[in-house]
C-alpha cells in the first residue's frame, strides 16, 4: 500500500466533494446572477435583498438534495473507514 493507494483515495474524497457542493454552487451563483440583474435594470441598491435570496433558495437546493449529498458522504466516510485497517499495515 504505497502513495499511489492514498493518492487514489485522497482523489475520490475530493471529486465527492466537487460532486456534493455543486447542486449549491450552481445554485447560488444562478440565483446571484438573476437578482443582480434585476438590481442593475431596476436600480434598486438594497444589499440585504440578494444575501436573502440566496440564502433561501440555498436552504431548498439542500432540502431537495440533502439525501443525496448525505448518502454519497456516508458512502465515501464507509469506504475509508474499511480501507483503514488495509493501508495502515
Amino acid at each position: 500500500m504505497g502513495t499511489d493507494f492514498v493518492l487514489a483515495k485522497v482523489q475520490g474524497a475530493l471529486l465527492t466533494i466537487l460532486f456534493v457542493s455543486s447542486p449549491v454552487i450552481i445554485a447560488a451563483l444562478a440565483i446571484g446572477l438573476f437578482i443582480g440583474l434585476a438590481q442593475a435594470l431596476t436600480q434598486i441598491q438594497d444589499q440585504s435583498l440578494p444575501q436573502t435570496v440566496k440564502l433561501v433558495v440555498i436552504l431548498v437546493v439542500l432540502l431537495v438534495f440533502g439525501p443525496m449529498i448525505g448518502q454519497q458522504v456516508a458512502g465515501q466516510a464507509s469506504t475509508a473507514l474499511d480501507e483503514f485497517p488495509i493501508a495502515t499495515r
